[in-house]
């Protein structure tokens, strides 16, 4: 699983939107947003690059957790 922190994700329409860029690129990705701790963690079979790369295209900075 990916962990994701998004320090500018801070409303459901932000969670919205990067849970639709990641579904873009794997349409069964399972997405779970936690905008307290602006987080976001992907289980997928796309590679790690390319659901970050779509995050950023979204408009969203966002760096790896360790896991």
């Amino acid at each position: 699983m990916l962990k994701l922190k998004v320090p500018d994700m801070s409303c459901g329409h932000c969670a919205s939107t990067i849970e639709k860029a990641v579904k873009s690129v794997d349409p069964t990705a399972r997405v779970a947003v936690d905008l307290g701790s602006s987080t976001v963690a992907v289980e997928t079979k796309a590679d790690e690059t390319s659901i970050r790369d779509v995050i950023r295209s979204a408009g969203y900075d966002n760096e790896k957790l360790a896991p």
